[in-house]
C-alpha cells in the first residue's frame, strides 16, 4: 500500500522556501555568504481542523499569515516578497485607482469591481516576479510536487494559490457589485462581508477544481492564474535553490511525521 501523502503548501520568499503541512511548518533560506539556514516550528492555528464552509478559506490564510511573524523572529535574514519598495509602491498606486474608479460615475459596477480586482492583483504579480522570488517559486513547487507525485515535477503546480484568481476575481465581484446596493450606512459592513464571502466562496470553488480539472468551467477558472504562474510568477530554479526549497520540505515532514 503507497503511503498517505501529507497536503503541503508553500510560499517563495526572495531568498528561500517557506513548506507548511497540517500542524508544522519549515523554512529555508540561502543566506547571502551562501549559507544554508532552516527553522521550523509547530503551527499554532491549525486550518485542517475547520470543517464549515464558510470559514474555511478565511482561517486557511490566517494560518499562513500568522507564520509569516514567527519566521521575522526565527530568521532575521528571510527576504519577504512583499517588502520590496517597488511592490510597497504598487500596492499603494493600485489601491489608489480602484478608490478613483469607485467613485467614477461613468463605469458601471460590475465592470468597476472586475477591473479593481485585475488591478488589486497587480503587486502580488510584482512580487513574484521580482529578484529571484519567480525562481524559488518554481524551487517549491518542484519540491512539494515531486514528494507528492514521486518523481521530478515542474515548476508548475496545479494547486498553486495563482489558481485561486480566477474564482476570486468572479466572487469578489459579485459580491462588491451587491455590496454597493446597500443603503450608504450600511455599505462598509456590507463591502467586508462581501469580501469574507468572496474568499470563502472561492476557497471551495478552488477545491472544485482541484478535484475535477477535467471540467471544463474548471479550466476556465484556472486559466488565469494558469497564465500568471506560466509567465510570470515561476521560473526555472537553480540546482542550489532546489535545495533549499527541499530542505524546507524535509524539515517540515520531520516534523509532522513525529
Amino acid at each position: 500500500m503507497s503511503e498517505e501523502k501529507l497536503r503541503l503548501g508553500g510560499m517563495a520568499l526572495a531568498n528561500g522556501v517557506l513548506v507548511h503541512g497540517p500542524t508544522a511548518w519549515a523554512c529555508a533560506i540561502r543566506t547571502e555568504d551562501g549559507q544554508l539556514k532552516v527553522v521550523a516550528r509547530r503551527k499554532r492555528l491549525r486550518a485542517s481542523k475547520v470543517e464549515s464552509p464558510l470559514l474555511r478559506g478565511p482561517v486557511r490564510l490566517l494560518d499562513a499569515m500568522a507564520i509569516i511573524p514567527e519566521i521575522r523572529r526565527a530568521l532575521p535574514e528571510a527576504k519577504l516578497p512583499f517588502q520590496r519598495p517597488a511592490v510597497i509602491v504598487a500596492m499603494i498606486g493600485s489601491a489608489t485607482v480602484v478608490k478613483m474608479m469607485r467613485g467614477s460615475r461613468s463605469v458601471g459596477p460590475a465592470a468597476q469591481e472586475l477591473v479593481g480586482g485585475v488591478l488589486s492583483i497587480a503587486p502580488a504579480a510584482l512580487a513574484l516576479r521580482g529578484s529571484d522570488v519567480a525562481a524559488y517559486h518554481g524551487a517549491e513547487h518542484i519540491s512539494i510536487g515531486s514528494y507528492e507525485q514521486g518523481k521530478r515535477a515542474t515548476k508548475e503546480h496545479n494547486r498553486c494559490g495563482s489558481h485561486l484568481i480566477g474564482p476570486l476575481l468572479a466572487t469578489t465581484a459579485i459580491g462588491n457589485t451587491l455590496a454597493a446596493r446597500a443603503p450608504a450606512h450600511m455599505r462598509t459592513p456590507a463591502r467586508l462581508g462581501a469580501q469574507l464571502f468572496a474568499l470563502a466562496a472561492s476557497t471551495e470553488i478552488f477545491g472544485w477544481m482541484v478535484r475535477n480539472p477535467e471540467k471544463r468551467l474548471a479550466r476556465a477558472l484556472a486559466k488565469p492564474g494558469h497564465e500568471l504562474q506560466h509567465r510570470l510568477a515561476t521560473a526555472e530554479p537553480t540546482p542550489e535553490q532546489v535545495e533549499v526549497a527541499e530542505a524546507a520540505l524535509a524539515a517540515c515532514l520531520e516534523l509532522e511525521q513525529e
